[in-house]
């Protein structure tokens, strides 16, 4: 289980998950959507996240408790009484290398919550200002490369994005106008359908 980080100051980069316990564990939307939330939101109580999710506070102080377990979340400062306030320990969730059926349930899972929030965008981008809409991407490309280049290309992107890592933690970094942007990643080798 991953060392957690301390109740004040930046959180770590990354949470590493390689036990099948707690892939399956993570596997759980609502508990997808708590650790997103408090990474953007948070720190938060269990009755927050219930305004947040829909979700019951007793639901979401279970899955809290069952995040912390893993090591995805923690108890932060502050707070009496059952109202204590909960924080992420990191900014990613990483499970590369596990390499098991849990690993799988993890990635449908996440893949699924990805689709959930691209139908999201698409339904709502009509509400957003013009040059928000202007700016958005939905596409796709199909590139030819070796596996070793697929790798080299992953840093790029990561180095590319991680240049704007420091406005995480620091809002003050942040110019005006800036808002959570997701990026989603997702390359893969494409596969034939073969004939059953």
């Amino acid at each position: 289980m991953p060392e957690p980080t301390p109740k004040t100051g930046k959180s770590k980069r990354a949470v590493h998950l390689s036990d099948p316990r707690a892939l399956r564990a993570y596997a759980h939307p609502t508990r997808m959507k708590l650790v997103g939330l408090l990474r953007v939101e948070g720190p938060f109580t269990a009755t927050r996240a219930s305004v947040l999710t829909g979700e019951s506070v007793a639901s979401c102080s279970y899955h809290l408790r069952m995040l912390a377990k893993y090591g995805l979340v923690e108890q932060a400062e502050g707070g009496q009484g059952r109202e204590k306030p909960w924080r992420a320990t990191a900014r990613y969730t990483t499970w590369e290398g596990a390499g098991s059926e849990a690993a799988e349930v993890l990635d449908t899972a996440v893949t699924e919550l990805y689709f959930e929030r691209i139908t999201h965008a698409i339904e709502t981008r009509r509400q957003l200002p013009r040059e928000w809409r202007e700016a958005e991407r939905f596409g796709d490309e199909i590139v030819y490369l070796t596996a070793a280049e697929l790798a080299e290309l992953e840093e790029r992107v990561s180095a590319l994005l991680d240049s704007y890592g420091e406005r995480f933690d620091d809002p003050s970094r942040r110019p005006e106008g800036a808002e959570p942007v997701t990026v989603m990643r997702i390359a893969f080798r494409n596969r034939r359908e073969e004939a059953s």
